[in-house]
């Protein structure tokens, strides 16, 4: 691989199509797209201070270095991807990207960040930002930390672990998502999804897995967690009390304790969801608002 000298790079598509080559030490400022349509490049101890540094790029690796605020919209249509150590403060970062690698990367500015892409793998990654990964595929999350609301809507096949995410309408549309050993706050979490499945995790949500089908559950903690499960399919096993549940449509909830079991027959079969639980304060045909 050839070695580009460091310098400060200026100017628009700076080092376009570049190749085969070494970039190090260098700052790319004041133009746009500097490494656009680039391949197989490896980027050290950089920094970018303006748009769009990597676009329609394949085979990059990125480490040690920083893109500030203004490289937003910095990584768009970039394949086989692996950024490590690397500070990411820019806005609306990677879309419709395919294979790419995060490893102790912070992302403190991450509005708008991986949407539409496919194969996204996160390691040590923290991430402040709203609608995180929106409409992203083959997802898999270890010691994941989010601070933004509406995460991983309209995703498909999503591992996490050892993770916390801080959120709203978390995992909204879904398909195939699973959490392991982590810790969620979201008020609404899972909503017209499919095969969502909860291990080990303590979740607090205030009207959370509802209109779900399939949800699994195991070895769960919840807090603050009233009006659940309404209109979803349910193997939901809990080892702390439940403020209330309404309307689960079929299933098996197993529970320590419910202090409400609301049960509209008009609207669902009782009998098709079995409720195993110690003590139940209230049953109710109604909910409150009624």
């Amino acid at each position: 691989m050839k070695e580009i000298k460091p310098g400060t790079y200026e100017g628009e598509r700076a080092l376009y199509m570049l190749k085969d080559a070494r970039v190090s030490d260098s700052t790319f400022q004041n133009g746009e797209s500097p490494l656009k349509e680039s391949k197989n490049i490896e980027v050290t101890g950089s920094l970018f201070k303006w748009k769009y540094p990597l676009w329609y790029c394949d085979h990059v690796v990125l480490k040690d270095s920083m893109l500030f605020e203004m490289a937003r919209a910095g990584i768009w249509y970039t394949n086989n991807l692996e950024v490590i150590d690397t500070v990411i403060k820019a806005p609306k970062n990677f879309r419709r990207c395919k294979n790419t690698s995060l490893k102790n990367v912070p992302l403190p500015n991450a509005q708008e960040t991986f949407w539409n892409c496919d194969g996204v793998r996160l390691e040590n990654v923290t991430a402040k930002g709203d609608y995180f990964a929106m409409g992203s595929k083959n997802i898999y999350a270890d010691n994941f930390v989010l601070d933004g609301n509406y995460s991983f809507d309209g995703c498909e096949n999503v591992e996490i672990h050892n993770s916390k995410l801080l959120t709203k309408d978390a995992f909204w549309n879904c398909e195939n998502v699973t959490v392991y050993d982590s810790f969620i706050s979201a008020d609404y979490i899972g909503w017209n999804s499919k095969n969502v499945t909860f291990i080990n995790c303590t979740i607090e949500t205030l009207q959370g897995m509802c209109y779900l089908e399939n949800l699994v559950m195991r070895n769960c903690k919840v807090m603050n967690t009233d009006h659940a499960f309404e209109f979803s399919t349910v193997d939901v096993e809990l080892i702390t009390p439940i403020e209330s549940i309404l309307n689960p449509i079929s299933g098996t909830i197993k529970a320590p304790e419910i202090g409400n079991l609301i049960l509209e027959k008009e609207l669902i079969d009782p009998d098709k969801t079995k409720i195993e639980c110690a003590s139940i304060i209230k049953k109710s045909d109604s909910p409150d608002w009624k």
